[in-house]
């Protein structure tokens, strides 16, 4: 037999045509909430009484929790729970009785979800707003995500939210969101920018919806039936020797720590964002080595080589905890986010180097990192078979597989043929 719980939290839209049965006025008490005199360290419910056909007194039933407690704000859970009082209320009224077999009614209200589409995605709350529901989904993220994922999270909902207070101030709730409001919003994304960052406001929003259809808030994830589009990432090129070098020469007298910086991407093969994570402490003054939080990895140790060594300054009196590269010297104190440190940097590196150069948007830093990466792969390839030289490059690099490394080497040009003329000149013969 069905439990009060498995109809309660199943109907999306109780309130349809059916008259209210006065004589049953007295059969039940009206639903309460207890919210523990405002205790978030108990549990919040719903509670009422129901007459037993037996003894012919009101008797206390289970009470409904749902998702309530879940919430760490007296608003959220006291907007879960009201909620929840209101769909129990009408099923109430429709004729929901503890001592019965509700069988027939859960049956009737299960027709009822399957015939009507616009209620197919809510499972558990009729009145949660797109506010606590994507808060609720956002706190869950934040025990498994980095601040900068988070932020990035965070962003792109509110985006959302705004576009559909915009375009659909009439959608509040979390059952009104369906598939064809969010491709809406996706194709408006497409058009003011570009596939691939529509595909990732795409991937964070299915991803919180993920979290709602995984704690029974909604249905599905529709998002995830919305197609990726293919999308040509853009890459930064590779630098010229003597491009390179007039950047370096230049640099030593302009921006020295700007220069070192990016040597670490050139000869450490750092990622911007890793330099920007590194600390006094991740370089290991006796063993010639660094350790860092990388892509692919929570923990990576590489060796510094002594191109690198040579030109890093004594740090051995500098805090542990201390960030390597700050805005005015090489350890200090820097209280920004991660994010923010990456952007100074990419900024810096714009004034002082893309402007004075004259160089296109399709130069940046990780150019310096594809740059040597290439001169490296092609060191090595004239000494061994292209086989071996990725091997050793792969342990240089970092990368996770053969795999990645192969197609990275691709998507940078790395890797390019002998002079094939004479081929060319032999079939014409």
């Amino acid at each position: 037999m069905p439990t009060l719980n498995e109809i309660l939290t199943f109907d999306k839209e109780i309130a349809y045509e059916t008259a209210y049965d006065l004589s049953q006025k007295h059969t039940y008490s009206n639903p309460k909430i207890y919210s523990a005199n405002g205790d978030l360290a108990k549990r919040w419910y719903v509670y009422f009484s129901y007459r037993n056909p037996t003894t012919g007194k009101l008797k206390r039933v289970t009470p409904i929790y749902g998702i309530a407690n879940k919430f760490k704000t007296k608003e959220e859970r006291m907007t879960v729970l009201v909620a929840y009082r209101k769909s129990l209320l009408k099923l109430l009224r429709l004729g929901y009785n503890p001592f019965a077999d509700n069988t027939e009614l859960y049956q009737k209200l299960n027709t009822k979800t399957t015939s009507n589409p616009s209620t197919s995605n809510v499972v558990e709350e009729e009145s949660m707003t797109l506010q606590v529901a994507f808060d609720f989904s956002l706190k869950l993220k934040e025990q498994l995500l980095s601040p900068t994922t988070l932020r990035g999270y965070k962003n792109k909902l509110k985006n959302f939210l705004q576009w559909l207070e915009k375009h659909h101030p009439e959608i509040e709730k979390i059952q009104q969101l369906n598939k064809k409001l969010v491709s809406d919003f996706l194709n408006d994304v497409l058009l003011k920018t570009s596939p691939r960052n529509r595909n990732n406001f795409r991937t964070d929003l299915s991803s919180l919806l993920q979290v709602l259809e995984d704690n029974d808030i909604v249905r599905q994830n529709f998002i995830k039936k919305i197609p990726v589009l293919k999308s040509i990432p853009k890459r930064n090129k590779t630098y010229t020797k003597e491009i390179q070098e007039e950047i370096f020469t230049y640099l030593e007298e302009k921006d020295p720590i700007l220069l070192l910086y990016i040597k670490f991407i050139s000869y450490n093969f750092l990622r911007p964002i890793e330099v920007c994570r590194l600390k006094a402490g991740d370089i290991n003054l006796a063993t010639h080595t660094i350790q860092f939080k990388a892509k692919n990895s929570p923990l990576k140790t590489k060796i510094i080589p002594d191109i690198l060594w040579e030109d890093l300054p004594d740090i051995s009196q500098l805090d542990k905890e201390s960030i390597l590269f700050t805005p005015h010297q090489i350890g200090g104190e820097w209280n920004t986010a991660m994010g923010n440190r990456r952007d100074y940097f990419t900024k810096r590196f714009k004034k002082v180097v893309k402007d004075h150069f004259n160089l296109g948007s399709d130069y940046g830093l990780y150019s310096f990192r594809h740059t040597y990466i290439t001169k490296l792969y092609r060191a090595l390839v004239k000494e061994s078979s292209p086989f071996e030289a990725k091997s050793k490059l792969m342990l240089i690099t970092g990368h996770s597989s053969m795999k990645a490394l192969e197609k990275y080497l691709r998507d940078i040009d790395a890797e390019l043929p002998e002079d094939y003329s004479h081929m060319l000149k032999k079939s014409d013969e």
